[in-house]
């Protein structure tokens, strides 16, 4: 992927950026159509909070001469690294029982980054002893339209408008924040939290609540318990965790597997459970936890399991999520995304 136009001047680093990329990796990458592809944006991998304060401020001629006066500083981990790092975890494990197998987390670093900075990225993941070949820098422009040749499973970034694009394009998408306080996690099991409704499942249920209230709500789930709820924009990612989960339990270790998911949802297990559990079981997935808060926060209990990263579609719960340290991200779909939208619309209408 080129992005350098031909007025770009040659950089004095260009060459030892080029030679790096092209190093034969020490392992073979997997081909694309095998593997579960994982994109993470820079600013989720990194904390790099600093230089992009100096693009916003001084903008793009000085944040690339920062870059590269700085490119032997690795950078410190972000909000995505402890989840990275138990990608490759997962990936030793199965590389040991399935040698042969190609079926394994590819990560791959996506950015707007220009590619003079590469160097430094290039040295941060060195430093840091991670295990990531493919990148992507767009030099500016927006990466998303290379999240489907890289055939992505699942995309992290800081950016919500760029999380929104992906979700758009039926891709697994979410956004992740900075955080002050981030809890430790398990070096050895990978560890995923998932909200229900506008997360797993479609938000056909929320729809309800919404527009009618939750004695509706309940109603409505007790006459379609039986009915499957329709996919929601990170069922596809659950899917994949669990086609894993099998590899392990095909070697005796469902008990001590290396990957362990965990339902997260403010329904109540007695009136609207059920149709949760239904769903999951339509879809032949399987889920190893489940807990039904019926409206409690979900902190103390993310507290509790400390996951690698925890997918919700409503900010109060990302936000208590992340006070108590745990990773939470953000899904921007379903009926509350398009209302808050909707304000946001009017509001800026209003203004002009």
């Amino acid at each position: 992927l080129s992005v350098l136009s031909p007025s770009d001047p040659p950089s004095p680093h260009f060459e030892d950026f080029f030679k790096m990329t092209c190093v034969k990796p020490a392992t073979l990458q997997p081909k694309p159509e095998n593997s579960i592809t994982i994109a993470v944006s820079s600013r989720v991998l990194f904390n790099m909070d600093k230089e992009q304060q100096i693009f916003e401020q001084q903008g793009m001629e000085e944040y690339i001469k920062y870059q590269v006066a700085h490119e032997t500083e690795p950078f410190s981990p972000g909000p995505a690294f402890s989840f990275v790092k138990a990608l490759e975890a997962v990936n030793t494990q199965l590389r040991d029982l399935y040698p042969e197998s190609e079926e394994l987390f590819d990560v791959v670093l996506i950015t707007n980054n220009h590619a003079y900075v590469g160097l430094r990225l290039i040295n941060t993941i060195n430093h840091h002893q991670l295990f990531i070949e493919r990148f992507c820098m767009t030099g500016g422009n927006s990466p998303i339209g290379y999240l489907t040749a890289y055939n992505t499973n699942l995309y992290l970034s800081s950016d919500p408008v760029k999380v929104r694009e992906a979700l758009e394009q039926g891709i697994a998408a979410a956004t992740m924040f900075t955080q002050e306080k981030m809890t430790e996690v398990s070096e050895t099991q990978l560890r995923v939290a998932f909200d229900g409704d506008a997360v797993l499942f479609s938000d056909e249920s929320e729809q309800i609540y919404k527009a009618h209230g939750l004695d509706k709500f309940f109603e409505h789930e007790k006459a379609h318990e039986n009915k499957p709820l329709d996919h929601g924009p990170l069922k596809g990612f659950l899917e994949v965790l669990g086609k894993l989960q099998k590899k392990f339990y095909a070697k005796g270790q469902r008990m001590d597997c290396p990957v362990r998911t965990y339902l997260v949802t403010a329904r109540s297990a007695a009136s609207s459970g059920a149709r949760a559990l239904k769903t999951l079981r339509s879809w032949g997935l399987e889920i190893d936890e489940a807990l039904f808060l019926a409206g409690a926060p979900k902190g103390p209990i993310l507290e509790k399991i400390r996951p690698h990263i925890f997918f919700d579609d409503q900010m109060f719960h990302v936000e208590g999520a992340a006070e108590m340290g745990t990773v939470a991200c953000h899904v921007p779909y379903g009926i509350a995304q398009r209302q808050k939208f909707s304000i946001s619309e009017a509001q800026e209408s209003m203004r002009n």
